[in-house]
């Protein structure tokens, strides 16, 4: 065999050698799947929700394939922490005190939050307005953060759940006098169904860059600085042609698209 034919065989498996690390692998997705229109799961158990799209779409242009491990919203980046999965896709807002544990890809998208009460209560989200009153929110979300900075010492009873769909099933029975959460999963689990025709959101959009943070994107450990940087690479690409819009079109009727 000759120089020249060794050289030919070569070619092939050093190309293999020198693609990107994250190819032909599976990357394992973290979430929580009690959060629709973000990630839900059918009768059949099949995930579903704009989330499960959005990570089906940075798999399938960073040539990887999608998996999903179930926990609950509080421990998804305990689980992360513990390599339990490779990457945090379940509607996490960017905080910096997430931050001080995980780190973060670029913004995907911006919900607002947003509370809702019974409509002809006048409440609205203030301290003036609920103190006295119990408000509810998921535990281990940002909102959580936001209501007990700014209201649970000022007499406001704050009641954290592990499962959205939980409040406002109390909301509806009226253990609940308000709830806040992102806006869009109130118009999807709650406001557009029968147990939620009497209520409406109530006041302005939360805002508080400290807690509810600049953004939802991917949460990714500290240490794996490789797949935070080949992320980043897919969403730009798909921001860049479109397609993270169309499924914001497709889920939302509007670009949540973060810019």
């Amino acid at each position: 065999m000759t120089r020249r034919t060794l050289h030919k065989l070569a070619l092939p498996l050093l190309a293999l050698l020198a693609m990107p690390a994250i190819a032909q692998t599976t990357l394992r997705m973290g979430l929580e799947p009690f959060y629709p229109p973000f990630e839900s799961k059918q009768a059949d158990g099949q995930l579903v929700g704009f989330d499960i799209d959005v990570g089906k779409a940075v798999c399938e242009r960073m040539a990887a394939k999608c998996s999903w491990v179930e926990t609950s919203f509080e421990g998804l980046i305990p689980g992360l922490k513990a390599k339990k999965f490779d990457l945090i896709n379940s509607s996490m807002n960017i905080t910096a005190k997430r931050r001080e544990s995980i780190d973060f890809t670029q913004p995907v998208y911006i919900v607002p939050i947003q509370m809702v009460a019974k409509r002809g209560s006048g409440l609205m989200p203030t301290v003036a307005s609920l103190k006295g009153k119990t408000v509810g929110v998921l535990q281990g979300a940002t909102q959580e953060d936001f209501v007990r900075k700014h209201w649970e010492k000022n007499g406001v009873k704050i009641v954290a759940y592990r499962d959205q769909a939980q409040i406002y099933l109390d909301q509806a029975a009226g253990r609940l006098d308000a709830s806040v959460q992102e806006a869009q999963n109130a118009m999807e689990g709650f406001l557009s169904k029968p147990q939620g025709k009497d209520f409406d959101f109530a006041g302005k959009v939360l805002s508080d860059f400290s807690t509810l943070g600049e953004g939802t994107g991917f949460g990714v450990n500290k240490d794996n600085k490789a797949l935070t940087a080949e992320l980043n690479k897919a969403i730009a690409s798909l921001k860049k042609d479109g397609t993270l819009s169309r499924l914001s079109m497709k889920y939302f009727n509007r670009d949540i698209i973060a810019k």
